[in-house]
């Protein structure tokens, strides 16, 4: 299981502890802060763990939902407005400034960890937000699987989350044009 310092901390008491731990081979280091039970985690684990109000979207959403086949070179994950900058290389951030960084928000299982991400209809969402930052064969390879995909969809729920946001009109009339 993967553990912060303040949950290492918490378990073994104090720093003497947690070295002794380490040094016995109960738990391993595996970077500054993050603890594990095993010699090894996935990244994604890794990244959950350290950021753990922080959701992930956009291209790590879409891969992690089936949506595309293309790995994502870094975590794109979006934290509130008021949240401090990530300095870490591996992590693309982005803010929510309007107050719906929960909208959408789900727990969904990605390499045996469960990580807070956005669910279909909040991503599709996110999409059409950002179609003019993505490029087109990228753009064009989501929307046919969201196509294939839209009879399972809430669409009441996207038309409702949609004005919600900014830019809704926007939203909803590419939503039209594109998707429905």
């Amino acid at each position: 299981m993967i553990s912060n310092y303040n949950e290492c901390l918490q378990r073994y008491k104090n720093d003497y502890q947690i070295n002794k731990a380490l040094a016995a081979g109960e738990i391993f280091k595996i970077e500054p802060g993050i603890y594990s039970d095993k010699s090894f985690e996935f990244e994604t684990a890794i990244i959950a763990k350290k950021y753990p109000r922080a959701v992930f979207t956009m291209r790590s959403a879409f891969f992690y939902l089936g949506l595309t086949d293309t790995i994502p070179d870094k975590y794109y994950l979006e934290t509130d407005k008021d949240d401090a900058k990530i300095r870490d290389r591996r992590v693309v951030q982005s803010f929510d400034n309007y107050g719906i960084l929960e909208l959408g928000m789900t727990m969904r299982e990605v390499d045996g960890t469960f990580i807070r991400i956005y669910g279909y209809e909040r991503m599709l969402l996110e999409l059409l937000r950002n179609k003019n930052r993505l490029p087109f064969d990228y753009y064009k390879e989501i929307i046919l699987n969201y196509r294939k995909r839209i009879d399972s969809m809430d669409i009441t729920l996207i038309q409702d989350m949609s004005e919600e946001m900014p830019k809704s009109e926007m939203i909803i009339n590419s939503l039209e044009l594109e998707v429905l």
